[in-house]
């Protein structure tokens, strides 16, 4: 049961709620400093100083148990007491313990339990813990103090038997100490950092009911767990029974939660509770208005996200550069960067420093819009305020000089990159490697990548992606091909674009056997072909007739958990009209309409001619039906056959 003793608890309970902490069989029951601890008479170093060299090999033994008690010396709690505490050896501890347990008219006190289990706690002697709680408990009718509990508990905590933990905290329910706020607090917090939420709830509920309240602390740390388990669901009562006793969660706890409702989009409650922190005294802080306004940001509540962060700034927040840099990314990132530009301007009036980023979000974003003077003006300012162009910099140049076809100003910023210290990466090779191939210069990207990238270390799988492709759109297969070949060689491992590429060239210029081999070789690869590529052999395997084995690999996406799309379905149809396939096209409609893939009118073009080739007239008129209610008009050229089958079939 969860409380072993609920007339004990009950009665403990009242004691703690009442008057047990000023009666007088209380006073007398508390643990207190001996008259041997006040005053230390000689006789009893002496015992000491024999019991101790008596253990002086600090093993317990047979022959050590004989010595002890052979030195016939007046045993008393404060004489072992002592000798406890100068242990290092918890084994020894406890067998002494338990020796001078055996002893005519001896009895351990508060004090000699606690020495004990301290010492095995803080050596981590669990087994032995373990059989000391039981042992002490059996048949003797002994009742630990209510602080030995605690270092059960603690102890149990910290080598992480949670379950004896349980079973420890149970006992001290049941004892006739009874528990303290204090207690019951501790005790969730062990719940909390050990992610037993389903205790939590059990104790919550059943403790509660007798008055127990946690303290914010650990509500607090209760709503931060849930939050960072992805359980949230709980934290709105939790919320509303802290209101209840006045109490509310402290800023570590709020931005947790408050990170937790922006992650799950759920801007309204986010919005709600920043006001909520308002009203109860937890004062949002910069942390708490960057999350809601990244938040924000990420769903495109641009007009929100600006007027939270003047909200901020008429607060008095000094904006940081995490802050507005959250804001100047979302909105470059989604195309506001006039308003990004105004932020900027309203940072430098503040005294903040925008860092390299925050100019390149900048600069990105003009390039975009193709407002080349405001980038250009912004690459000015921030080496005008002493901020260097980095890498990332000089790669949003490179990106628009290569797409825009300026490869000139690409090649002439390289050269200026190489020269001033701020080095190339992989990326700024590519981008020039892909401005080459994207211009029809494939030799010279193909030269460029062996004579520059190769020779420092810059050609990569991206790199050799790049002139595959270029090699198979300009139907240069052959060097696509030796050029796949080489990158094993060169220790580059080919990837699914690699393969998608060389699939796809191969089946542009009619070389499908070796497109068929390439395709069955990614699996052994450890490759999953995207389903483009299952498209594309699917539709080849139709073309000549394969019927079978089109079946068979579209069978083998689905296993695979690719979901077949339009595409698929279109491609098996199409082949099937025309091999008195209809039925097998009919379970296709039947099954991409399970999967929610909406047919489209080639769908019912493929569908219903395939159905008139099979004489099917009558299905082919429901299937025409269907699709007028859906919208879709029926091509000419099969429309005037289903009509004509239909008239025929009616004389």
């Amino acid at each position: 049961m969860f409380l072993a003793n609920p007339c004990k608890f009950s009665r403990s309970t009242h004691f703690l709620l009442s008057i047990r902490s000023f009666s007088p069989a209380n006073v007398l029951s508390r643990p207190c400093k001996s008259l041997y601890e006040m005053f230390e008479p000689s006789g009893y170093t002496d015992s000491i100083s024999r019991i101790k060299k008596a253990l002086h090999p600090n093993v317990w033994s047979e022959s050590v148990e004989m010595e002890l008690d052979s030195l016939n010396i007046d045993l008393n709690t404060y004489v072992l007491n002592q000798v406890l505490k100068s242990l290092s050896n918890s084994d020894v501890a406890y067998h002494l313990y338990w020796w001078a347990e055996s002893k005519p008219n001896f009895h351990h006190n508060h004090f000699t339990t606690k020495s004990v289990i301290s010492l095995l706690t803080k050596e981590q002697n669990l087994g032995l813990l373990t059989e000391f709680f039981r042992r002490r408990k059996i048949g003797s009718g002994y009742q630990f103090h209510h602080s030995v509990y605690r270092y059960f508990i603690s102890g149990y905590v910290r080598a992480g038997l949670i379950s004896l933990a349980i079973e420890a905290f149970e006992e001290l329910l049941g004892s006739d100490w009874g528990i303290v706020s204090v207690d019951y607090n501790r005790f969730m917090g062990v719940l909390i950092k050990n992610c037993s939420f389903h205790l939590l709830e059990v104790y919550y509920e059943t403790l509660s009911r007798y008055g127990f309240c946690l303290t914010a602390f650990t509500y607090s740390r209760w709503i931060s767990g849930l939050c960072e388990a992805k359980r949230g669901e709980l934290v709105e009562k939790l919320l509303e029974d802290m209101d209840k006793i006045s109490l509310f969660p402290d800023i570590w706890a709020c931005n947790i939660y408050m990170d937790y409702l922006c992650k799950s989009n759920s801007m309204n409650e986010a919005l709600h509770f920043l006001q909520s922190m308002v009203k109860k005294g937890t004062d949002p802080d910069l942390v708490t208005y960057t999350t809601v306004i990244d938040g924000l940001c990420n769903i495109k509540r641009f007009t929100d996200a600006v007027h939270l962060y003047d909200e901020m700034i008429q607060r008095g927040f000094i904006p940081d550069i995490v802050n507005c840099g959250a804001l100047v990314f979302g909105l470059c990132n989604n195309g506001k960067v006039e308003i990004a530009y105004e932020l900027l301007m309203e940072m430098l009036k503040l005294g903040v420093k925008p860092t390299v980023p925050i100019y390149n979000a900048l600069i990105s974003g003009f390039w975009k819009m193709d407002q080349i003077d405001k980038a250009q003006i912004i690459i000015s300012f921030m080496q005008r305020n002493g901020c260097k162009p980095d890498i990332v910099t000089y790669n949003i140049l490179l990106n628009h000089y290569c797409d825009k076809g300026m490869l000139d100003k690409a090649e002439a910023l390289i050269r200026k990159m190489e020269m001033c210290g701020v080095h190339p990466d992989g990326h700024s090779y590519n981008q020039l490697l892909k401005g080459l191939c994207k211009a029809n210069q494939v030799d010279k990207a193909f030269a460029f990548l062996s004579d520059h990238m190769e020779v420092g270390g810059f050609c990569d799988v991206v790199s050799c992606n790049i002139l595959i492709d270029a090699f198979c759109k300009s139907r240069k297969v052959q060097a696509a091909y030796r050029l796949f070949k080489e990158m094993s060689y060169k220790g580059i491992r080919p990837d699914s674009v690699t393969y998608s590429t060389m699939i796809k060239g191969f089946s542009t210029v009619g070389h499908y056997t070796l497109a068929e081999e390439l395709f069955d070789e990614m699996p052994k690869k450890g490759l999953t072909p995207s389903i483009n590529l299952y498209n594309i052999m699917m539709h080849h395997l139709c073309k000549v007739g394969q019927y079978n084995q089109t079946q068979k690999l579209f069978s083998d996406m689905i296993a695979r958990g690719i979901s077949p799309d339009l595409v698929s379905y279109n491609t098996l149809m199409n082949g099937f009209r025309f091999h008195n396939k209809s039925n097998e096209s009919l379970a296709l409609y039947k099954d991409m309409r399970e999967r929610g893939v909406m047919p489209d009118e080639l769908t019912f073009r493929f569908l219903i001619d395939g159905l008139l080739r099979d004489g099917k007239s009558k299905v082919a008129y429901e299937i025409w039906e269907h699709m007028m209610e859906n919208g879709i008009t029926l091509h000419k050229e099969v429309s005037e056959r289903l009509v004509k089958a239909i008239n025929l079939e009616n004389k």
